[in-house]
């Protein structure tokens, strides 16, 4: 049986989920970003204390299926942006109606209703704080943070970088108190 869960979009949200369920007696076959497979269907019981006990860790469990898409389309490009290698050269409207089997019109819509945001805005929120993360570790320059996150040119990333946070890269990087949003506040 799978579950959706709304406000999980990290390592630690998955530590939480899998000592939950532990702590439940559920039986998992998967724990992964948003959601949740367990072996057997819950009872009316444990759906109910399994709420509860997200909800005391700052989780939501979802039934609404408008909802639990919107869930998804954020946790694809959460995990595309902050989790891959690199991210796809892939069209980005074709990436997300190709992993979630959905039209990406009637997805943008919802999307758009529901959040009051675009996807596309959504993406660039979630790079820039990636490029921020990359820039706080030091490892790599703008070049290759930009081949990274699929920008056209360093200029691109600047430019952007410096619309969305009002800061240039550089600067950003020398300030003392780095502050950084989490993945679910962006």
């Amino acid at each position: 049986m799978k579950l959706y869960i709304k406000y999980m979009v990290s390592v630690r949200c998955k530590m939480v989920v899998r000592e939950v369920l532990k702590k439940m007696n559920l039986r998992y076959i998967l724990v992964d970003l948003g959601m949740v497979e367990v072996m057997n269907d819950l009872t009316l019981q444990q759906r109910e204390a399994l709420k509860i006990a997200l909800l005391q860790s700052g989780l939501e469990l979802m039934d609404d299926k408008k909802t639990v898409l919107i869930e998804k389309i954020k946790n694809v490009i959460i995990e595309m942006v902050h989790y891959s290698e690199e991210i796809t050269k892939m069209n980005y409207s074709d990436y997300i109606s190709q992993k979630l089997g959905q039209d990406y019109t009637y997805m943008s819509k919802l999307f758009s209703e529901v959040k009051g945001t675009t996807i596309e805005h959504y993406i660039i929120a979630h790079k820039i704080e990636r490029v921020k993360e990359l820039l706080l570790y030091d490892e790599l320059n703008l070049t290759q943070i930009s081949y990274i996150l699929n920008y056209s040119s360093v200029a691109h990333l600047s430019k952007q970088f410096k619309k969305v946070t009002g800061l240039t890269p550089s600067f950003f990087k020398q300030l003392k108190d780095k502050k950084r949003i989490s993945l679910e506040n962006v």
